[in-house]
């Protein structure tokens, strides 16, 4: 499925479209243990993984496959998505100042026999897509997992290229 945008967002600024899809992104959340949340070398920005943590500290949790569905998860992994976002905003000011989302890596607490890794993570790819158009568009591994910490259904990193300045 191709998102990039077209027609009525193209041009606009990652900040409108989020506003054009409704979303309003929560404050970063705090890293859970001795990591920072993001790092910047060069014109590159790590973001460590994120979960699907609401914008009260509520994580969702579960196992996917078992007590999670599929369509459940991809909500997840879009509220993860919100989550980067809002790490990525803190770290570099505004959004637009992202040139292009180089690499993600979408973790999913699964259950030994779930197939369907990809779709739950495209929650977080679709958003990124809609949010920066083309340069949203990244190379990417979907993975399942015996568990995550605190037993949240998804976490994601990511690796973005950024402006000098």
């Amino acid at each position: 499925m191709n998102l990039a945008c077209s027609g009525p967002a193209a041009g606009r600024s990652p900040e409108e479209r989020l506003a054009q899809m409704g979303v309003v992104l929560p404050p970063p959340p705090p890293p859970i243990g001795n990591f920072l949340t993001h790092v910047r070398e060069g014109e590159l920005l790590f973001l460590s993984g994120q979960g699907p943590r609401e914008a009260d500290g509520r994580l969702h949790t579960g196992k996917v496959g078992a007590d999670v569905s599929v369509e459940q998860a991809y909500a997840h992994a879009r509220l993860t998505g919100m989550n980067l976002l809002s790490v990525m905003r803190a770290a570099l000011g505004e959004l637009h100042r992202v040139r292009r989302v180089v690499k993600l890596l979408g973790m999913v607490n699964a259950t030994p026999d779930f197939a369907h890794h990809p779709d739950v993570i495209n929650g977080c790819s679709d958003l990124l897509v809609m949010t920066f158009g083309e340069n949203g568009q990244h190379a990417r591994s979907a993975v399942g997992l015996g568990s995550l910490p605190g037993n949240i259904t998804v976490e994601i990193e990511l690796v973005v290229a950024v402006d000098p300045h």
